[in-house]
C-alpha cells in the first residue's frame, strides 16, 4: 500500500527585517502560516490564498530566488510525516507584507514577529526556513 501524501504550503512573511511565526493550535508549536494545496491550485496560489485566509495580508513574493521557472518566493522544499496525513510535501514561500495587523484567525492562539528563530519553539525545519526567509 502506498503511503498518503499531503501537498502543503508554508508562507514566511517578512516586515521591518522580522518573520512571522504562529503558534499553531493543534500541534502547539510555533510555525508559519500555511495549508494544504487544493485541487487545480499551483503552489504560488495555495501560498497566496493561505496567507490572506490565515491573516488578512496580501504579500509581494520577490521573484528570482531560484532558477529560471522558479514560482516568486520560492524558497525551499521539504518533507515531513503527518500523522494520518501521511508524508506532506511542503513548498516554502516568502513574502514581504505592508504591515503587522492580522485579521482573527482561529488556526492559531499566539502570533510573533521573529528575527532569531531560536527565540520561539519550532522545529529545526522552520528555523532554517526562517534563516533562508531573512536572508533572501
Amino acid at each position: 500500500m502506498t503511503e498518503r501524501r499531503a501537498f502543503s504550503v508554508a508562507v514566511f512573511c517578512r516586515n521591518g527585517g522580522d518573520v512571522l511565526l504562529v503558534r499553531h493550535k493543534r500541534l502547539d508549536l510555533w510555525l508559519p502560516v500555511g495549508g494544504e494545496i487544493e485541487p487545480g491550485e499551483t503552489p504560488l496560489d495555495a501560498a497566496r490564498r493561505e496567507l490572506r485566509e490565515e491573516t488578512g495580508l496580501e504579500g509581494s513574493f520577490p521573484a528570482g530566488l531560484g532558477v529560471d521557472g522558479t514560482p516568486p518566493g520560492l524558497i525551499g522544499y521539504e518533507e515531513h510525516p503527518a500523522g494520518s496525513k501521511g508524508l506532506h510535501m511542503n513548498f516554502a514561500f516568502v513574502a514581504d507584507v505592508r504591515t503587522r495587523e492580522l485579521a482573527a484567525c482561529d488556526e492559531y492562539t499566539a502570533v510573533r514577529w521573529v528575527r532569531d528563530p531560536v527565540s520561539v519553539e519550532c522545529p529545526l525545519n522552520v528555523r532554517q526556513l526562517v534563516r533562508l526567509a531573512l536572508a533572501a
